[in-house]
């Protein structure tokens, strides 16, 4: 990657390759801007279709490519040259893409590494943990839903009672006001009679009024009476009523003491709930990128024996191609020299003149 920055700005470079570079270097890095000018303007020309394109690309495209990995090996050659080019500032100036492709490379470098370095025995250990850690969140799971349901069945309780005390409390008010309010009218209505009686009897007979004064005596006594029995029950009623009140109170202290400690017990599960379930997204991802690597590999090592399989077929149609030419080329010779050691029938002569 480095040394293909290098290439870049070298290529774009207003200045020729700097004379430090030894020969071969310059002159294989020329031949490759050369093939790349070529290869640019034929992708530029707008004459060509796209099929024509792709046809005519395709020899510029080999050249290219050849003429890159000859410069490489050049570099590899040549520890001096190298070093040098390292030593230049890639330019490197708005090619986001080519900086991210770099870092992935650094990345999947790491990635590897680290699978590499993981054995059969960690892996295990990661996968037994990874179950442990889900039944550990469903287990957690589980008694959140259920403390959960008990809170929401607690505070229905608690509500439904403190809705039949307040209840009770609002009777009692009521009926305390009522008793009151009935006892200040009769309290005004017999202070009324009285006074109507008194006058009545004042202007009837001086007599009466004793008796009236007498009769006014007991009805005070009554009130007061009266008074002091509405007093006694309302001081009992306001006792009970303060009572009930404490109880509230200290049923509602109860209960938010409770729910504090219930508060309590769920943020600290919840807590735990994000720190488990963060672990597990870290390792979900961890063993995403460890199924892409191993995935990679396979394919990689399937691309690799069915190119060694066919090449072992090619190397059989090769051999069984060699010995049938091999066969007639040996059939061929032995018939050649068979031929040539059958010898010619000579003619028999004067056979015709002594017949005659």
């Amino acid at each position: 990657m480095e040394i293909v920055s290098l290439l870049h700005t070298l290529l774009n470079s207003s200045e020729a390759p700097s004379p430090s570079l030894e020969e071969e270097v310059v002159k294989a890095l020329k031949e490759h801007q050369r093939f790349g000018e070529k290869y640019q303007a034929m992708v530029l020309d707008g004459s060509l279709n796209q099929s024509e394109l792709k046809e005519q690309l395709a020899k510029p495209t080999k050249a290219v490519q050849d003429s890159f990995r000859n410069f490489i090996r050049l570099l590899r050659a040549t520890p001096a040259t190298r070093e040098l080019l390292q030593s230049i500032e890639p330019n490197t100036q708005g090619d986001i893409e080519f900086q991210k492709w770099k870092d992935g490379m650094c990345e999947l470098r790491e990635v590897v590494l680290e699978r590499f370095l993981t054995t059969s025995a960690e892996e295990r250990e990661r996968r037994e943990m990874m179950l442990k850690v889900s039944l550990r969140l469903s287990t957690n799971q589980e008694l959140i839903d259920s403390m959960e349901k008990e809170v929401d069945m607690a505070i229905k309780d608690q509500d439904t009672e403190t809705s039949l005390l307040t209840n009770t409390v609002n009777q009692l008010r009521s009926s305390v006001r009522q008793k009151e309010k009935g006892l200040e009218d009769f309290i005004v209505r017999t202070q009324q009679d009285a006074e109507k009686q008194s006058q009545s009897d004042t202007k009837t007979s001086e007599g009466k009024r004793a008796r009236l004064q007498q009769e006014a005596s007991q009805l005070r006594s009554q009130h007061n009476n009266v008074t002091a029995a509405d007093r006694e029950r309302e001081l009992a009623l306001r006792k009970k009523n303060y009572k009930e009140e404490t109880e509230i109170e200290t049923w509602i202290q109860k209960y938010d003491a409770e729910m504090e400690e219930k508060q309590t017990e769920l943020e600290e599960m919840t807590r735990m709930y994000e720190v488990e379930m963060a672990e597990l997204r870290q390792l979900e991802e961890h063993f995403a990128v460890l199924d892409l690597e191993y995935s990679q590999i396979m394919e990689e090592r399937q691309e690799a024996q069915e190119q060694r399989e066919q090449q072992e077929r090619e190397r059989e149609i090769q051999s069984q191609a060699a010995t049938i030419v091999q066969a007639y080329w040996r059939g061929f010779c032995v018939r050649k020299a068979m031929k040539a050691n059958v010898k010619p029938k000579k003619g028999k002569k004067g056979k015709g003149k002594k017949g005659k």
